[in-house]
């Protein structure tokens, strides 16, 4: 009869455990290039272990020298001392420069390798994840990396070789004692790993809570206006209190964990070094040693016991570097669920525009109960103008989610000018691509700097240009410092309709051969539509062009209008064919220009 077999499960937890347990090694890739500054710094904490290993042996010769008669003998002693203490001195200094250093450099090389990986990861990603977590991992996980590798690191392994090179000395010195001590050593190492395990597991719980409680926070700030507008403000703090809480709760269990291992380990060291110095009195009085060889074996077993519990303490800092370590690694590792080919193909004639849906079907990962997406075909000819309308969540925005690859569809396929969407690298076939979004996005610097955003070369004159063709120069000159006017958060300083017209004129300024526009003028007065759907006009002249919109004003002179309803296209036409034909389209139709006009 065969074995116990081991599960996937089984195989699964200790592959978990192995990776928790070495999740340190994960800092290896980024401590590589700096192998010189490493391998001094190594050097410096190398020559300060041996040199305090030394003053032992100095402060023996200077005890014994006590008895000779040379004064001149003692004089040395004492200069050699201090000789070894300016070199410890020197070398110390020189390790925390080199070390500290070297912390800030990997530190820092880890923030920008999990940003640039976040910042390209595709939006089903952000639907798993807070926004405000992946924050706290770069900024909180980051900091406690930091205070590890320029310190608890360095100080762990000069302890280290204390501890060694003084376990050796002490034996050297008196083979007896040191048989003694080295009885005590297992009875402190048991209680340093078991409750290290537990404060691993602690630690990541505890920084775990902390991103929670950031993204908590993160979440309510950005939409504070509208709390405040809703009379919100003490539920979400109530709701923050309580995460933050908990993140307290997970910290005491783990500073308590600590306490009892510091308390258990620093009673067995002192315990055993009263004993020794008990026997080595002893000794000393029958003669067996001389005074300056037990004071030589007291010192180098305070310096064993310091280090024992220094490296207890270390190792409760150790574990919670474990933990954050994971947490970063977590986002290094993730796989995106739209991935760029190896070598991704060009982009046919630089990007003529031909748009082509194959029988696309999608859900989003959220939603997979509903097809956002239903075997959708259409097909768009360079410098067409294309109108997709119908109603909320019918599947019109979902086409510019999926032409711009933030997602990847179930089945079928997308097109641009005949290459698959999925044999380019996103950043080649996104270069040929302009998009005004229903929410327009403004960064926290000037109104010229967010006009110039995606096309950062371009010149002041060419910005204002840009600015003019979407209606926005008027208001842009009227800010305080004109278009070098700082717009705040979110844009916080600009109305809605000012915000949609800086995203206009951003799309205007790429000039790029397709042109994305959903709901590009929803939040623009009257007058201000009208110039912008002039200016829009004359910029999708000679551009593919694909617009989704709610009021059917705007997409009255679309070459084609598409109708979508349940993810599906239920009607194609001009907008006068498709007013004849009746359905879906006409209805929308009666509804705002005939009732709209009988409210008017």
């Amino acid at each position: 009869m065969a074995g116990p077999q081991t599960s996937p499960t089984q195989s699964v937890e200790e592959r978990e455990k192995s990776k928790r347990i070495g999740s340190l090694r994960a800092l290896v890739p980024f401590l590589a290039p700096y192998r010189l500054m490493l391998g001094a710094a190594v050097g410096a904490l190398v020559l300060t272990a041996i040199v305090s290993l030394t003053l032992p042996l100095a402060v023996r010769r200077v005890v014994d020298g006590f008895e000779t008669e040379s004064a001149e003998l003692l004089d040395k002693y004492f200069l050699a001392a201090l000789g070894i203490a300016a070199l410890l001195a020197i070398g110390t200094g020189l390790r925390y420069y080199l070390v500290t250093r070297l912390g800030e450099r990997v530190v820092a090389d880890i923030r920008k390798a999990v940003f640039d990986r976040m910042i390209g990861m595709s939006p089903a990603f952000y639907e798993r994840i807070m926004t405000g977590e992946v924050l706290s991992r770069i900024t909180t996980d980051t900091t406690l990396l930091l205070s590890v590798i320029s310190s608890s690191v360095s100080v762990a392994l000069r302890n280290l070789l204390i501890l060694i090179g003084g376990l050796i000395l002490m034996t050297v010195t008196s083979p007896k004692l040191a048989g003694m001590v080295l009885l005590i050593v297992p009875a402190i190492i048991i209680p340093i790993v078991v409750l290290g395990r537990r404060l691993r597991v602690l630690s990541k719980e505890n920084q775990d809570w902390i991103a929670e409680s950031s993204g908590n926070a993160s979440e309510a700030l950005l939409s504070v206006q509208t709390v405040q507008a809703f009379t919100h403000e003490r539920p979400s703090a109530a709701t923050f209190d309580k995460v933050t809480e908990r993140s307290f709760d997970s910290a005491k269990k783990r500073i308590a964990t600590r306490a009892v291992m510091t308390v258990i380990v620093i009673a067995l060291v002192f315990a055993g070094i009263v004993g020794v110095l008990w026997i080595g009195a002893r000794d000393v009085r029958a003669d067996a040693m001389t005074v300056g060889e037990l004071i030589q074996f007291l010192i180098y077993a305070i310096m064993v016991a310091g280090s024992v519990g220094a490296l207890s303490e270390i190792w409760g800092e150790l574990q919670r570097a474990s933990g954050a370590t994971e947490r970063l690694v977590e986002l290094l590792q993730t796989a995106d669920s739209v991935g760029d080919p190896a070598s991704g193909a060009p982009l046919p004639l630089g990007g003529r525009g031909a748009i082509a849906f194959e029988n696309v079907r999608f859900h989003y990962p959220t939603r997979p109960e509903t097809a956002a997406l239903d075997g959708v075909n259409l097909t768009v000819q360079p410098g067409e103008t294309v109108a997709l309308v119908g109603p909320s969540g019918a599947g019109k925005s979902t086409i510019f989610q999926l032409l711009l690859r933030f997602y990847d569809p179930e089945s079928g396929r997308i097109t641009l000018d005949g290459q698959d969407l999925r044999d380019m690298t996103r950043a080649t076939f996104r270069d040929a691509m302009a998009l005004v979004p229903q929410d327009p996005v403004i960064f926290a610097t000037s109104a010229r700097e967010n006009i110039r955003f995606g096309r950062p070369d371009a010149s002041d004159a060419e910005v204002e240009e840009a600015a003019r063709a979407a209606a926005a120069h008027g208001f842009l000159s009227d800010l305080p410092e004109g278009y070098d006017t700082y717009v705040g958060e979110r844009g916080i300083m600009l109305s809605g309709g000012q915000k949609q017209r800086i995203a206009i004129a951003r799309a205007i300024l790429r000039d790029a051969p397709i042109l994305l526009l959903d709901e590009a003028t929803s939040a623009l007065d009257a007058e201000s539509e009208r110039a912008v759907q002039d200016a829009v006009a004359a910029m999708s002249a000679g551009r593919t062009t694909l617009i989704v919109a709610h009021r059917l004003a705007t997409v009255k002179q679309a070459d084609r209008i598409l109708v979508f309803e349940d993810g599906q296209i239920v009607a194609e036409g001009t907008h006068d064919t498709l007013v004849t034909q009746g359905g879906l389209y006409a209805r929308l139709a009666r509804l705002q220009f005939t009732e709209g006009m009988a409210a008017e």
